[in-house]
């Protein structure tokens, strides 16, 4: 009887072999984005600033677009929709956001203005911060991916993710840069921080059956969206104060709602 099980078990994990690939493949993708530092090798740093400003626009706008038009609705639908449900994925979305508030309070603090950042010893919190981080984002990837039949969702779910990790993994070889790192050593070491997302996603593969409910940690992760978009991206949108400039961000984020929108309605 238990050899019947154990090989049962090993059939269930074949037949979903296909979507921890798609996982992996995906969070890969998503880790590869912390090599962006290369192009402070072939950028001057003024459109180097421009471009960032327009990618924290995008990313805002995707973020806030994957948690109001995919994740909460995605939640709601996995789990019915009787008040007592509807209640509860709330409760884990205001979970997410005090998580996350936790998170960057003690643990991962982004600066964006060099004269005001400690040197080396805030380089290595911030890589301890960042992949802490990176391995919650494998766990929302995961999560999308097993939350539904169809992969749709997953992807939807790594693109979003991957657009709030442009300006954050500029960021991070920023600080590392600033600490005193060199850029090969910063770009290695951001690479390998990335890489724990990768453990994110194997942990929630096959660990699934220890968390919560896939309608949970959809919610969980819209927290975290709404967050990450609300309180770090924002607020460096409002350091413009060039018109021109402060309407190409409104455009941005316009633009990455709308992406958001147009995914779910094709």
């Amino acid at each position: 009887m238990k050899e019947k099980f154990n090989f049962h078990i090993v059939n269930v994990r074949v037949a979903m072999l296909p979507i921890l690939a798609l996982i992996l493949i995906c969070i890969f993708l998503v880790s590869v984005i912390s090599l962006i530092g290369i192009l402070f090798l072939v950028l001057s740093e003024k459109w180097f600033n421009k471009a960032l400003l327009m990618l924290v626009g995008f990313a805002s706008g995707s973020l806030l677009g994957g948690a109001f038009f995919h994740l909460i609705p995605e939640a709601i639908e996995t789990g019915g929709s009787s008040m007592m449900h509807v209640e509860s994925i709330f409760w884990a979305l205001a979970i997410g956001l005090l998580i996350f508030f936790v998170l960057e309070k003690f643990l991962w603090r982004h600066c964006h203005e060099r004269e005001k950042c400690p040197v080396h010893p805030f380089a290595y919190l911030n890589l301890i911060g960042d992949g802490i981080h990176n391995f919650i984002d494998g766990i929302i990837i995961a999560a999308s991916f097993m939350a539904s039949s169809s992969s749709s969702l997953g992807f939807i779910v790594t693109l979003a993710v991957a657009a709030h990790e442009i300006p954050q993994e500029i960021g991070d070889f920023s600080i590392l840069i600033y600490g005193g790192f060199s850029k090969t050593k910063a770009l290695i070491y951001n690479f390998l921080t990335a890489l724990t997302a990768m453990a994110g996603g194997l942990f929630t593969f096959f660990g699934s059956a220890f968390l919560p409910q896939t309608p949970y940690l959809l919610a969980f992760a819209a927290g975290g969206f709404i967050y990450i978009a609300s309180t770090d991206l924002m607020p460096e949108l409002h350091r413009e104060r060039k018109a021109v400039n402060s309407f190409l961000q409104f455009v941005m984020i316009a633009v990455g709602l709308f992406l958001m929108w147009m995914l779910k309605h094709v």
